[in-house]
């Protein structure tokens, strides 16, 4: 028998949302983000979501084209899943984040999911 939280999304739910960040091991910069910037960020998601997964063993390689050259990054996946989706408040938090690893823009997106 497993025992759940109210704030536990798989048990009370079929539907949800999972909430992705990608943040990158380098400022616009080159220069690398401090450890502690990751820490606080799933020190945070834990707190408010109850619970986090993230990707920070192998970095994924990221490449675009900007300006007609290639653009390279070395990203983490922080993901988390909620019920409800507060817009205002990943708004907000993303642009916290944009702040805090010195970027113009970081990446977060969110897929619906049903829970089997």
């Amino acid at each position: 028998m497993s025992v759940t939280s109210d704030r536990d999304p798989v048990a009370h739910a079929t539907a949800t949302h999972l909430v992705q960040l990608l943040l990158p091991l380098f400022d616009n910069d080159g220069r690398p983000i401090d450890g502690a910037r990751f820490r606080e960020v799933r020190d945070e998601l834990t707190a408010r979501f109850g619970g986090l997964t993230a990707y920070t063993r192998a970095p994924a390689d990221g490449i675009w084209m900007a300006e007609q050259a290639a653009t390279r990054d070395q990203i983490v996946v922080y993901e988390v899943m909620t019920g409800t989706l507060d817009r205002r408040w990943w708004s907000a938090y993303r642009a916290t984040l944009e702040q805090r690893f010195r970027q113009q823009t970081l990446v977060m997106r969110v897929l619906s999911i049903t829970i089997l």
